[in-house]
């Protein structure tokens, strides 16, 4: 038969007890006082998230406005015999937003006809558009406000060329834009403010100025 714990021993085993019991209690305040401030942190974060996707909301919505503005008009000034303009889509799949530039034509018929600009309208349009984008990085990146154009204008309908040197000229001047374009066509040189020719002299190349 075993023999009961004395009143020293069930007192030791109490002793114990209670100290667990105490640091028990101890950590769970802590805990729950970690909870607390972690509820208090996921609060703020979701908050913090709330006010980013809003100032991206925003940010997105201001460059996108100017992308479609500076896009038509471009679009307007070159192909000034055709009523096209371009609207962007925005959405936002997996936390990322994705803006696809559609092209919109209007006839005097009053029928559209819309799509990217490679597939429904050629090579002309994505042209100005491609050229209009690399400006737009440009001014929102803060870049040194040069734009290189070497060859970039293959796909001109001749009526358009000379349109499109205006244009190129208009930018450089309300935007306080360089453009260094090489070109072989007249029209283009024309627009330039200063334009040089490559010569061959003794065997080696130079610039002969033009204008």
């Amino acid at each position: 038969m075993q023999a009961l714990p004395t009143v020293t021993e069930l007192r030791s085993r109490l002793d114990r007890a209670i100290g667990l019991r105490d640091g028990v209690a101890s950590r769970l305040k802590t805990v729950e006082v970690d909870i607390g401030n972690l509820e208090n942190e996921e609060a703020l974060l979701d908050l913090v998230a709330g006010l980013l996707r809003q100032l991206i909301d925003q940010e997105v919505t201001v460059g996108v406005q100017a992308v479609e503005k500076l896009q038509s008009e471009g679009l307007q000034t070159v192909f000034d015999d055709q009523d096209l303009s371009v609207k962007a889509n925005v959405e936002v799949q997996r936390g990322k937003v994705s803006v696809d530039l559609v092209t919109v034509q209007k006839h005097p018929n009053g029928d559209e006809v819309e799509g990217l600009s490679n597939d429904a309208f050629g090579g002309a349009v994505a042209t100005v558009q491609s050229i209009l984008l690399r400006v737009i990085i440009i001014l929102r990146r803060g870049l040194r406000p040069v734009l290189l154009l070497d060859e970039s204008l293959p796909a001109f309908d001749g009526n358009y060329v000379s349109n499109m040197g205006r244009f190129l000229s208009i930018l450089c001047e309300r935007l306080n834009l360089d453009i260094l374009l090489v070109t072989h066509n007249p029209a283009l040189v024309e627009a330039a403010d200063n334009a040089y020719r490559i010569v061959k002299k003794n065997g080696a190349a130079k610039f002969e100025v033009v204008r």
